[in-house]
């Protein structure tokens, strides 16, 4: 009973996301085990929206380390249905104390040894729970020190035999205080703790949870590199992309390294015409991708004639069925964002939190303006039958014009575009074709900026035969 609730509860906060983001961009989810034990570790930028954003994108059931206090507000049957576990933070322990600040007359430690129990059992049940390690959700640039409770957990649970995979996630919000903004959220390479790490583990449990926990850190900042604006960090994903070697998987040392060096080149040269040139060809050339539903990753691999069908049957469907049924829906729904943005601005100041009202007023305002549509579909009719069948009737094709105004408005690139990409789909062949040429392109200038650029005496991550399968018309020496 519970998990159905859990699947029910999830696809209707998917639907609740789509419609409160304008897109929700998932990066590397392919990286996290499908079975198993999994620890899912992110950065907590956004209050309750984080672990909602985890779980509706993570492709497996999740529960939830969730902090203690909110199991005694309103969402604590809804934190029971989804197995959350409550975990005691210092701060807590002191009324009205700040989320984010240093609190006095905090005690120096709180027994947390039932929750990391309950934690642990689900690992040696095979199952996967999400944690925050920096223990709060503020509004900083940059993470804040972690807590060791995972690394804890994952190395007693290691040391017990259970294989445990770590996998961090980022969360990286356009406008986090805003609705129908942007979010990225990046799973990273899991990681795994080997049989030297379970020795450290038993020999000093200290120093290895600190250890671990410098790792967690690591690839956390691999996911979690901070730049000046959203789309910034979108485009410059996608340059790492594609200047790995094919074949070439970076570890989280190297992953976090070359992000640092690429936002760290652009934050002083970003106004040198090549840096320019070869930013807004990227982002152009995401664009392109996004029209066709495409990815980076998909475009270098292959495409069946089944694939190219679905895609553009797909699109077809959007044009012809979606866009006309989710008129209604954006005009019904149009007053319910206009009351969430009032109530967050009422309610809080915490730039952390605002969205999370917002989202819960749309959802409540929602919920009550379809159950105020179907009762009035109910008075009109003459007998309690014919009442429930038009409730009923009106309840389903709510539902229908809602999930069409979250696609529409989730691809409404697409529907702008929406005679070219049909264009581009029946010739998606010569699509593809020019969108490699594309990306090799930019691959080729972006390894030539590379080598002019790099700071003397840095060390390259890369060597330059790697790079091989770099453009042609790139001589030895502008080959990096």
């Amino acid at each position: 009973m519970r998990t159905l609730f859990y699947d029910l509860l999830m696809a209707f906060l998917r639907l609740v996301t789509r419609i409160f983001f304008r897109r929700v961009e998932v990066s590397g989810a392919e990286l996290v085990p499908l079975s198993g034990p999994v620890v899912l570790v992110g950065n907590h930028p956004n209050s309750l929206l984080d672990p909602i954003m985890i779980a509706t994108t993570c492709g497996r059931r999740v529960r939830m380390a969730a902090k203690e206090t909110l199991f005694a507000g309103p969402l604590r049957p809804l934190l029971w249905a989804v197995g959350a576990v409550a975990v005691k933070r210092r701060q807590d322990q002191v009324e009205g104390a700040a989320e984010d600040a240093v609190v006095d007359g905090a005690p120096a430690r709180v027994d947390n040894s039932a929750a990391f129990e309950a934690l642990t059992a689900i690992l040696t049940a095979g199952d996967a729970f999400a944690i925050f390690p920096e223990g709060i959700s503020h509004t900083r640039p940059e993470l804040a020190p972690l807590k060791s409770g995972a690394a804890r957990i994952v190395l007693g649970a290691a040391a017990a035999g259970v294989a445990v995979q770590l996998v961090p996630c980022g969360l990286s919000y356009r406008r986090r205080d805003r609705m129908r903004s942007r979010v990225l959220v990046q799973y990273g390479q899991p990681i795994v703790v080997d049989d030297a790490g379970v020795d450290a583990w038993r020999t000093n449990p200290v120093v290895a949870a600190r250890d671990l926990t410098a790792t967690i850190n690591q690839a956390l900042r691999a996911q979690t590199i901070n730049t000046a604006d959203f789309e910034t960090l979108r485009v410059l994903d996608a340059v790492k992309s594609i200047y790995r070697p094919p074949g070439r998987t970076f570890t989280l040392a190297e992953e976090a390294e070359i992000m640092r060096r690429f936002v760290s080149q652009w934050e002083r040269k970003s106004a040198l015409p090549e840096f320019q040139a070869l930013f807004t060809d990227t982002s152009d050339y995401l664009a392109e991708l996004r029209a066709l539903s495409l990815t980076d990753a998909e475009l270098t691999g292959s495409f069946s004639w089944w694939d190219k069908g679905v895609r553009l049957l797909r699109h077809l469907f959007f044009l012809a069925v979606l866009v006309p049924v989710a008129i209604p829906g954006i005009i019904l729904h149009t007053p319910v964002l206009v009351a969430a943005v009032m109530a967050a601005k009422t309610l809080t100041t915490r730039g952390d939190v605002r969205a999370t009202i917002q989202m819960g007023t749309v959802t409540l305002c929602t919920l009550l303006t379809y159950l105020v549509m179907a009762g009035l579909a109910w008075s009109q009719q003459p007998s309690p039958v014919d009442g429930a069948v038009a409730a009923i009737a009106t309840l389903v094709g709510l539902v229908l014009s809602g999930a069409a105004t979250m696609r529409v408005l989730d691809g409404e690139g697409a529907a702008r575009r929406g005679l070219w990409t049909l264009l581009a789909l029946l010739h998606l062949d010569r699509e593809l074709e020019g969108l490699r040429a594309r990306r090799d392109g930019i691959r080729g200038r972006l390894l030539a900026v590379v080598k002019q650029h790099i700071d003397d005496g840095m060390e390259r991550l890369v060597p330059d035969d790697e790079h091989e399968d770099a453009e042609p018309w790139l001589s030895d020496d502008d080959a990096h």
